[in-house]
Parts: structure tokens; C-alpha cells; sequence
């Protein structure tokens, strides 16, 4: 049986997601929550997998969930979001989250994603596969592109700024801050934080 915790800003919504869950033998709603109180939820209810819906187009996936995926032992994480990008599934996955999908999917769909997330297998659309699976067997000499949260967080690597300051300025925890900075080294290929600066101004994406 797997565990599974809702998650969605709208009351409508988290409904919604709760008879999709209930619908599948193998699957037990166990709690349902707001994005911000999803991490509340997940101490409390310790589910197997999230179902995740984000209600409205953003640059980058929540922070909430960045947080979250990053933790160790968290969940599987399955997102539904409007207006998917490539982009924004890659980053996703970086972060930890297991399925990245349009969130009007139908309801076997959906089960069919939490029950292989579940698992631990990655679950995406069609239309991302292409892109996502390019970037992920890139050579090590290329760069991937930096998000536009990553390239704020390299310049103030540049400027020396720690962590616990990065995440006040950014209004982001200290642990989302780190997963950006680990995102940023692995993207520019770099070794160290001096090193990922190095190569940030190299090639044009940060100046002092």
C-alpha cells in the first residue's frame, strides 16, 4: 500500500486530487495539505509519495518542493503543473522530484505516475523526454544553462556572501540555498564554489 499525501493551495483542488488517490486499490490518502504546510504534513504522516499539484506557471518549481525532494529519506514527489517547459522539468529533477507532468492528466494517469514514483522510478511527458534525457547525457565540457534563481545565488557567491545570508536576501531556506549551489558547481562543471565563480565570470554570466 502506498502512502500518499496531497498537496495543492486550493481546497477545490486538494479535493479533487483526494478521489484520484482513493480511487486506486493500492494507494492510501493518508494526509492533505497547502505547499506550505507540506513539510509539516510529511513529519506528521510519513507518506511513501506527494502529490503535488502547482496551480499557476512559474520560473522554476517551488521552493517548497526543492526543499522537500532534497531531504533525505523524503517521499517520492510526483508534480502536476500548467504550462510544462523543459526547463522547468529539468530543474525538478535535479532537485529530487520523481514525476513532472501537465496537470490535465486523467485519473489513471495519475495513479499510474504515483504507483511507478513510488517505486523509484521517474515518470515524464512525452514532450519533455527528448529535451530532459539531451541535457542529462550532455559531455562534461559542455555548461548547462543556469536558472535565473542560480545565476542570483552565483553572483553572490561571487561577492562572498554565505549561505544564511544567500537564503535571506532570496527569502529561501539555507538547505534550498545549498541545492542551488550544488545545482550551479555540477552545471559549470566547476569543483568548488571558487572554482564555479571562476567559471561564471569565464564565460560571461557574472561581473566584478
Amino acid at each position: 500500500m502506498i502512502r500518499l499525501v496531497i498537496a495543492a493551495g486550493s481546497a477545490i483542488v486538494r479535493a479533487g486530487l483526494q478521489s484520484v488517490g482513493a480511487s486506486a486499490r493500492e494507494i492510501e490518502v493518508v494526509g492533505a495539505s497547502s505547499l506550505a504546510g507540506l513539510a509539516a504534513a510529511i513529519d506528521q504522516h510519513q507518506p511513501d509519495a506527494v502529490l503535488a499539484a502547482v496551480e499557476q506557471h512559474q520560473d522554476e518549481p517551488p521552493e517548497e518542493l526543492i526543499a522537500l525532494a532534497a531531504r533525505e529519506g523524503a517521499p517520492a514527489i510526483v508534480v502536476l503543473a500548467p504550462d510544462l517547459q523543459p526547463a522547468w522539468t529539468a530543474e525538478a529533477l535535479r532537485a529530487g522530484m520523481r514525476a513532472v507532468l501537465p496537470g490535465d492528466l486523467g485519473t489513471r494517469e495519475i495513479v499510474a505516475a504515483i504507483e511507478a514514483a513510488a517505486a523509484g522510478l521517474v515518470v515524464l511527458h512525452p514532450q519533455d523526454l527528448a529535451v530532459v534525457a539531451a541535457e542529462r547525457s550532455a559531455p562534461n565540457g559542455v555548461v548547462q544553462a543556469l536558472s535565473p534563481r542560480e545565476l542570483q545565488v552565483l553572483a553572490m557567491l561571487a561577492e562572498g556572501v554565505a549561505n544564511k545570508t544567500i537564503a535571506w536576501k532570496l527569502g529561501i531556506s539555507e538547505h534550498t540555498v545549498k541545492f542551488h549551489v550544488a545545482s550551479i558547481m555540477a552545471k559549470l562543471n566547476a569543483g568548488t564554489r571558487t572554482e564555479a565563480v571562476t567559471q561564471g565570470i569565464r564565460r560571461g554570466l557574472i561581473f566584478i
